[in-house]
């Protein structure tokens, strides 16, 4: 991706050259013939050396064959001498990517592009960017609009206008008008991942959350004592700041042709340095005693406020004007989110799941162009949600409504709760603070009153969560439920299960259940190291099932386990007074992880 004011900080860097698809130059109005040489641009005085890198070679190599690269070249070199042609791509793509190991060596694709690289060498030289940006003019100055490759503005695309764009396209492809109309075809910008997908903006926004912090505890540092740092251990907030930059790693972030946001490893592991950073600034500034906090901001940068309630053991970010939802949770002693998902939604290329595997031939394709299938069915599993999947969803059902309803969304909503807006209070004691709802809203048209509290102590890895709910008829029955998303605990896998109070084991968490009359039901992933527990003060019915999406990865589309819901429901009939109400408990046991680090330890001393 590009900004133009990018080009002050890589000059500042050190940085001389630097390569932009091809695309970018045609962005700013450059034609074809236009990109094979280096321009320069400037930023505020900085001085920048930039390399067109050719689309077309991205594509012939390696998946046509050598003299289809070489013929491009011949055509260059007839037209323009001294021309500069770059190729610059993922190294995936030569053995990495599949069936590209076969294509790439065994086939012995490579071994002939060398040999034809060879053969015309009296007229055709391979180089490096630091070569030919000493040996070769600048072709002119260039000003690059905020761009992108073009694949990556038509992912960035909303799904119906990238649907559209990719039909324009297709239809127009052999159109001989084509050429000339594509120069002035532009997709979707970049930043706007984060619009289509909100989890990428909760990662951003919690990345921001910690520069900023960050920020502010060096600046404070400059203020104290010089030979002390103002009391801030540097060490430290070196690491911090190590965890900061590994978290802005870019692939979590956005999705195209594969893998991305849709991955939760990649997802757990930018929470993993954020949460890391988080701990590392306590230990910088000698914060280590038990403690419990609440700050109030607008954290996701979408002109509400959010909520933030942290102790020594969990960071929980809750948002009142989306239903007084839970967002985030932080485990902090194993650096998790458990509320790392991901909803489920439409993409451009489930029309292709829809079709069916229609690959036909034994050419190796493109990833753009790859179509293939790693399990059967695909088709019957996609399914879109209505909501994003966190935790503290407040929902009213009919009374006969059964789990399959729920686990296909098909059930109505016969409240206004859901995602609507909660007014909010916060209750300070020194070593207690509680975060209380309230919404005075309707369940078929009768006027119903939520209080929902969210209480963290100092020192205690759980939280408590109390409801109360006035307005109940004593002679009719509302169906309610609380829907909680637990992510980063594999499916499928006989060390990540359920269980309840008694130790009885219900299954790996993939399992569906439909419990009656359990006081508690529990997710423990042995690898992790973590035991979620989730408890009710009286007899409850528990819904659980997992939440899959089909995505497009490296090798093809799958089904990628993203969450398990747990969803405590009641039957509920109001008392004398019209109230019900119900007292939970979220409590995260790290003790396993906790232990295995202290052995290692242990051994490593020894």
């Amino acid at each position: 991706v590009w900004q133009q004011a990018l080009t002050s900080d890589i000059v500042d860097a050190g940085i001389k050259y630097t390569v932009r698809d091809d695309y970018h130059f045609k962005s700013a109005g450059l034609t074809t013939d236009q990109l094979h040489g280096y321009y320069l641009t400037e930023d505020d005085g900085r001085v920048l050396s930039v390399f067109p890198g050719s689309e077309r070679l991205r594509y012939t190599i390696p998946y046509g064959p050598p003299n289809e690269t070489i013929d491009h070249l011949r055509g260059i070199a007839d037209q323009f001498s001294n021309a500069v042609v770059v190729f610059g791509d993922d190294g995936e793509k030569f053995g990495s990517w599949p069936d590209t190991k076969e294509h790439v060596y065994d086939n012995g694709w490579l071994q002939s592009f060398f040999g034809a690289l060879s053969a015309n060498r009296d007229w055709l030289l391979t180089t490096t960017l630091a070569e030919a940006s000493v040996g070769a003019t600048p072709w002119g100055k260039i000003y690059l609009p905020d761009a992108s490759y073009r694949e990556m503005t038509g992912w960035a695309l909303p799904v119906e206008q990238q649907l559209e764009n990719d039909d324009i396209a297709h239809e127009m492809a052999h159109d001989e008008r084509w050429p000339r109309i594509s120069q002035f075809m532009r997709g979707g910008f970049w930043r706007n991942f984060k619009v289509k997908y909100p989890e990428s903006n909760e990662m951003y926004a919690r990345m921001m959350m910690v520069s900023r912090r960050l920020d502010a505890i060096r600046t404070s540092s400059l203020q104290g004592d010089d030979e002390q740092h103002g009391g801030v251990n540097v060490d430290e907030l070196e690491w911090a700041s190590r965890a900061l930059y590994r978290a802005q790693c870019n692939c979590s972030y956005w999705h195209g042709a594969f893998g991305g946001i849709y991955l939760p490893h990649l997802r757990n592991a930018v929470y993993n340095q954020m949460i890391a950073a988080d701990n590392l600034m306590d230990l910088a500034i000698g914060k280590t005693e038990p403690w419990v906090e609440a700050s109030v901001d607008d954290y996701d940068f979408d002109a509400r406020q959010e909520i933030c309630l942290a102790n020594d053991k969990l960071i929980c970010l809750l948002a009142p004007a989306a239903g007084g939802q839970m967002v985030e949770l932080d485990v902090r002693s194993i650096c998790h989110n458990l509320l790392a998902t991901l909803a489920r939604r439409p993409e451009a290329y489930h029309e292709k799941v829809r079709a069916g595997d229609q690959q036909a031939g034994d050419d190796v394709a493109s990833i753009h162009d790859r179509v293939k299938f790693k399990q059967e069915g695909l088709a019957e599993r996609l399914q879109y949600d209505d909501h994003k999947r966190k935790s503290l969803l407040d929902h009213f059902y009919a009374v006969d409504t059964g789990l399959e309803e729920v686990q296909k969304g098909s059930a109505t909503e016969q409240g206004d709760f859901l995602g609507n807006v909660y007014e909010t209070r916060i209750r300070r004691k020194p070593d207690r603070v509680q975060v209380q709802f309230t919404r005075q809203g309707t369940v078929g048209g009768i006027p119903i009153k939520i209080t929902k509290g969210v209480t963290a102590e100092s020192g205690r890895p759980m939280l408590e969560i109390a409801y109360l709910l006035e307005g109940i008829p004593s002679d009719q029955t509302l169906h309610f439920g609380v829907e909680f998303n637990f992510a980063g605990l594999p499916s499928r896998a006989d060390d990540r299960y359920f269980y309840r109070g008694d130790q009885e084991r219900l299954g790996t968490l993939e399992t569906t259940l439909d419990l009656k009359d359990s006081n508690d039901l529990c997710l423990v992933d042995e690898w992790l190291g973590i035991d979620v527990r989730l408890s009710a003060d009286h007899p409850t019915s528990w819904w659980s099932f997992p939440i899959e999406t089909v995505s497009l990865s490296e090798g093809g589309f799958e089904l990628v386990h993203q969450s398990v819901v747990v969803q405590p429901h009641w039957l509920i009939r109001g008392d004398d007074q019209g109230r019900w109400s119900v007292a939970m408990q979220l409590e995260t046991d790290t003790q396993l992880a906790e232990d295995r680090v202290q052995k290692s330890l242990s051994a490593a001393v020894s």
